[in-house]
This record gives structure tokens, sequence and C-alpha cells, in this order.
């Protein structure tokens, strides 16, 4: 577990911001966490991932990521300075990280023995380490994220645009206590569950929110920064990365184009609007997450609510949709794996 006490000026000034080069982390980290096909929605974006990883060079100063330790120094993915701060913005903090930074945030590896080999550019070349690591996450956000960006961007706004409310509504109490499965707020601790224990206090700092597509249930805590503490977590709207290819296919590294059951049986846009139910959403919600028009989200769930797998809650001035038993069932057990047809 880590555990992160929090002191009330801390908590008071809790803010929500997207970050580009976290989802960049966390696009890696889950690649290699699950070396096997990664279920849906990450399953097409990962086959074309691992091609691109495969056969761009380029890319391999961002798997920099990817560590024996499980852990990277925090100037490599910097805390963003603005609410929705842009890839170039947050590598050109990246390329001028002064050497105290580096040389502050090594220390703890230096105290377990030896810097690693893949550190020890940073500390005897650093311009030209940073600007090679920061060179190679460019390349792979262009070949990897960056066609579908637009889509998980809508999709960010909309979560930052929900948590804010709620956090003006309800305050800081109310979302840290509904933010994740994994993260358990009992006040004044914030609780990460995670494998390994940690335990600080955040004082007269800033509690910073970074909601990620690629986090798939992961969190990450970001400490470094002396006024602000990070805490990433999964975004709502990862259904936005299914059926989104560059080429505006889902086809395997073979060339072969991919379908699933559900599409099969419901019909691509009922498939996607049903996955995305898992968590309950707007009409609203669901037309950013899909990048579909609010008229056709609307049709899609007016056929679901027919069908009875799909139900309707009103929560103050929103009206919720979620699954039924019935839907839940034809989400889970009808199975999404892609099968193959020739092109």
């Amino acid at each position: 577990m880590i555990r992160i006490e929090l002191d009330e000026p801390t908590l008071a000034r809790t803010r929500i911001a997207i970050s580009p080069i976290w989802e960049v982390m966390a696009s890696l980290c889950l690649l290699h966490s699950n070396p096997g096909a990664l279920p849906w929605p990450y399953t097409g974006w990962a086959r074309h991932a691992r091609q691109v990883l495969a056969e761009a060079p380029a890319t391999i100063p961002a798997r920099t990521f990817v560590t024996p330790e499980g852990w990277h120094p925090d100037f490599l993915t910097p805390v963003p300075s603005t609410p929705a701060a842009t890839l170039t913005e947050e590598l050109a903090v990246v390329r001028a990280t002064p050497p105290d930074v580096i040389a502050t945030q090594l220390l703890r590896y230096r105290r377990a023995g030896d810097l690693p080999a893949w550190l020890r550019p940073f500390t005897t070349d650093r311009q030209a380490a940073l600007d090679r690591y920061a060179d190679g996450v460019q390349a792979y956000w262009d070949a990897v994220i960056a066609p579908w960006w637009p889509a998980m961007r809508a999709a960010l706004d909309e979560e930052v645009l929900h948590r804010a409310r709620a956090l003006a509504a309800a305050g800081p109490d109310a979302l840290l206590a509904d933010l994740h499965e994994r993260v358990r707020w009992e006040r004044p601790v914030l609780t990460l569950v995670k494998p390994l224990e940690h335990r600080f206090r955040a004082a007269d700092q800033r509690l910073l929110l970074i909601p990620l597509i690629f986090s798939r249930g992961a969190l990450a805590c970001s400490t470094d920064h002396p006024e602000i503490v990070s805490v990433s977590y999964q975004a709502r709207g990862s259904a936005v990365l299914a059926d989104r290819p560059p080429n505006g296919r889902n086809t395997d590294v073979d060339g072969v184009v991919a379908t699933d059951r559900l599409a099969i049986l419901v019909g691509r846009g009922r498939a996607a609007v049903l996955r995305s139910l898992v968590r309950p959403a707007t009409t609203a919600g669901l037309a950013a997450t899909l990048g579909l028009a609010p008229s056709t989200v609307s049709e899609h769930l007016a056929a679901l609510l027919a069908a009875g797998v799909v139900h309707r809650r009103r929560a103050g001035r929103r009206v919720l949709y979620g699954l039924e038993p019935a839907g839940t069932a034809l989400v889970t057990l009808v199975d999404a794996e892609p099968v193959t047809a020739s092109a």
C-alpha cells in the first residue's frame, strides 16, 4: 500500500490535469506487464504498438520507462504545469531538467548501490541523454498514440469536467472517495492499493490528480516535486482505443481484418456503447468517449433499453445509463477477442 497523509491545505488545493507524457509512460508499462494479448479495448491498439516498437528503432529511448527495478526518476515524467499541457510543452520541460534535479532524484538509486547503466548517461552527458530520451518519446507518440489522441483527449476532457463538477459541488472528500476502486480515502489518509509499502505526509502542498486512458487500474504516484503530490488513476473512456487504428481499419500485423462476436451480434456502435457502460455514464459522456454524435448514442441507448440490457437512473440533474444483469452477461460471456477473416 502507498499511504499519503494529506493535511488540510494540501487537500483544499486538489486539482486535476491531463498529461500526454504520463499516458506514454502508462502505455509502455501496460505493454510490458501484459506480454500476451491485451483484453478489449486495448487489443487492436496493443497489436499496432508492438509492431511499431519492433520495427521503429527511433522509439527505443522511450522504453526507459520500463526498467528491471520497476521505478524511474520523476524528471522523466514531469508534473504537468497546466491543466491540459501538450506533449511538446512537457518534453520542453524534460529537455531543460537542471543537473541538481537529476542528482537529487537519482540518490534513491545510489543508496541501493551502483547507478544502473541506463541512468548513467543522465549524469555523464546530461543534455544528450535528455534530448535522446525526448526524441524517443516523440517518435513513440507520433506512431503509437497520436492517431488515437483526438478521441482520447475528448474522453479525458469529459473525465476532467466530471471530476471538476464533483469537486466544486461536494468538495475533495467526495471526489477522492469515488475516484477508483483501488483508491481509498479515509481522512486524512489517501491509500493506493499496490503491492509495495510506502507512507509519507504531504504538508502544505497541492494534490494533483492525473486521469489516464492507459492506466487499466494501475496507479502511479509522484512525490519528488517540492510543491505537488501527483496521483494517477484509470480514467473512464478507454473504449476510444477500440477499432481506431491509424489506417481506419482494425488489422493485425499480417493485415488480417479483425472483428469481434459482440459487434457481429449487436453492431459495432451498440457493442461499443455496451462495453463503455461497464461504468455508468451519461449520453454526453458516451458521445465524448466513443467519438460519436449524441444523437447516434441516444439511438443506440434506446435500442439497448428496449432490449432490456441497459437501464437509466437519474442522479440529480444527470441521467446515467448502466448495464442490467443481462447486459453484463452479454459483455462478459460473448468473447470479445477478435476472430479473423480474409481481407
